[in-house]
């Protein structure tokens, strides 16, 4: 039997281990002796700092599991925030395109092939219809968004943001739609209806849009917005014709599509006549074209010839468009300056 003794550790706390051959009988007692050699005799120290290394990294994979739930939590509310938007998906959709979205939101496997043939028709069928009430109402929507803001049982709350345009009229509307669902019944109601309108004749705009987001009334907004735009397009369609037709008399300084148009004889500088044609918008929405006839004859002229007609111009061509309609008016007054 092998002998075996134990070194005295140096003074402190010290741990000892004994390590043997296999099919040894190991024995650990306290030695007395120091200068004794055992070559199977291993010492483990352990330093004084280890503790407070090991506390420190028991806090560390705390923290690391805090962190970890947090973004499991997350990963949940993500999840559950993507299956309500499937379920309002599937909810506003029905017939091909609901099955078309069970299947593509997984909820369906199988027929993938002819659920998204059904798909594509469907879809082919919604741009014909939205190409047809483009053609109809002459309004146009660029980009459409709607995010959820609750969604409970009976009771749906999103923000919808619509921007698009009428003509050449850019507008973005945003608002709250709330639906309330009583059985097979449902309520709906728009609240905190914000409009914003790209125009040149804003100001024109400005009692009617505030009448609007007070009365969330958006069928007469785009009711209005269309009929604007459509008495803006007839007198850009008619100043332009009559600058082709009397390009020696007919000058638009702003452009076609500006408010005035002016008339000058070529032998007379100096005299001139300007059209101006506004568009009105009562807060109501009631549009309203209006036309006047404007005079400019020099000083000197007014001493020369100071006949009374010029007076009376604007009640004239009023009379005149009473009676004719505002192309036959403005041609006649464009025929009488050519003339001059």
């Amino acid at each position: 039997m092998a002998q075996s003794a134990d070194i005295q550790p140096p003074h402190g706390s010290v741990h000892r281990k004994t390590l043997s051959l296999p099919g040894q009988q190991t024995q650990c007692q306290p030695s007395t002796h120091p200068s004794i050699n055992r070559p199977w005799m291993v010492y483990f120290d352990q330093p004084q700092g280890f503790s407070k290394m090991s506390q420190e990294n028991t806090e560390e994979v705390k923290m690391l599991e805090a962190q970890i739930e947090c973004l499991q939590a997350e990963v949940e509310a993500l999840q559950r925030k993507q299956k309500d938007h499937h379920k309002d998906l599937a909810f506003h959709f029905k017939g091909q395109m609901h099955d078309a979205l069970l299947y593509l939101c997984g909820q369906r496997q199988g027929e993938g092939t002819k659920v998204l043939s059904k798909l594509k028709e469907e879809v082919e069928k919604l741009e014909e219809d939205l190409k047809r009430q483009t053609e109809l109402n002459h309004i146009s929507l660029d980009c459409c968004t709607r995010k959820t803001l609750q969604s409970s049982g009976r009771k749906l709350v999103q923000q919808l943001c619509m921007s698009g345009h009428c003509s050449k009229l850019f507008f973005q509307v945003e608002f709250q739609l709330s639906e309330v669902r009583e059985g097979d019944r449902s309520e709906r109601s728009i609240t905190d209806l914000n409009v914003v309108l790209d125009a040149t004749d804003l100001q024109r705009f400005s009692s009617f849009l505030s009448g609007v987001e007070e009365s969330r009334d958006l069928l007469l907004f785009f009711r209005t917005l269309r009929t604007f735009s459509d008495r803006c397009n007839d007198r850009c369609r008619t100043f332009q014709h009559f600058q082709e037709k009397y390009p020696a008399v007919v000058s638009l300084p702003g452009g076609c599509k500006s408010e005035i148009m002016t008339l000058n004889h070529p032998k007379l500088p100096g005299c001139s006549l300007f059209v101006h044609w506004s568009v009105e918008v009562s807060k109501e929405g009631v549009v309203t074209p209006n036309i006047d006839l404007l005079t400019k004859i020099p000083e000197r002229a007014q001493q020369l010839f100071p006949f009374q007609a010029v007076g009376g111009t604007a009640e004239s061509f009023h009379s005149l468009l009473r009676i004719l309609g505002p192309e036959a008016a403005l041609e006649s007054v464009i025929r009488a300056v050519s003339l001059t």
